[in-house]
């Protein structure tokens, strides 16, 4: 289904409910695309884990990963 952004301001409620049933909502801006209304997923329910959650786990080069980000980020600021 395709609205657009005035849509979206006066109707919110009634594409909240299309979005409530399961379809997928292309709001529009001056013609163009611009963003996306999707029924929301609960990660508590979700299976499938991060791929990257515990990338550092098995690392040996950095004992601390805390301490090694914050150091990392210190020079952009």
């Amino acid at each position: 289904m395709k609205a657009t952004a005035k849509d979206l301001r006066f109707h919110s409620k009634e594409l909240i409910n299309s979005v409530n049933r399961g379809e997928e909502v292309v709001i529009t801006y001056r013609g163009k695309p611009c963003a996306r209304l999707i029924p929301y997923e609960d990660l508590k329910n979700n299976k499938k884990e991060n791929e990257l959650f515990g990338m550092w786990k098995d690392n040996d080069m950095v004992e601390n990963v805390d301490e090694h980000v914050r150091n990392l980020r210190k020079g952009r600021f």
